[in-house]
């Protein structure tokens, strides 16, 4: 007769690990089917806006100029800069515009000064019921 074993017969012992191969495997496949496939995916294209030039010259132009040291001047068309606090500015360029509410606002802004600074100024004018505000864009490659 054979020998009984005292774990009652003669069975296998279940390995407790997981086999890696498959895994390995179908992590290949998938390794193989995106480097085949990615060159064929078209890259998304994102249209951004240009520059123009207008057709008519606006009759006044206000430009807000945000120095370096964000301190603001307010210059109406060709005339001279004037220095202007922040909590004024809207009232000042209430004025300048002279109830012609069309009148164009630009912004100009060293480019050291934190976008923040621009947003500030931005805010102003928009809250003060100021419609017609733009950014100052230099034409040509940027730095």
């Amino acid at each position: 007769m054979a020998a009984i074993s005292p774990r009652g017969g003669s069975r296998r012992r279940t390995i407790n690990e997981i086999n890696m191969v498959p895994f390995i495997d179908v992590m290949l496949v998938l390794l193989i089917i995106f480097m085949v496939s990615a060159p064929l995916i078209t890259t998304g294209v994102v249209d951004l806006p240009s520059v123009g030039k207008s057709r008519q010259q606006p009759d006044q132009v206000i430009h807000v100029i945000v120095a370096a040291d964000e301190t603001l001047k307010l210059k109406v068309d060709k005339g001279e800069a004037e220095a202007v606090q922040l909590r004024l500015l809207a009232e000042r360029v209430k004025q300048a515009q002279g109830g012609k509410d069309n009148s164009p606002v630009v912004i100009s802004a060293d480019k050291s000064v934190k976008y923040e600074a621009v947003v500030k100024v931005m805010d102003v004018l928009q809250t003060a019921g100021i419609q017609r505000v733009g950014l100052a864009v230099r034409q040509g490659a940027a730095n």
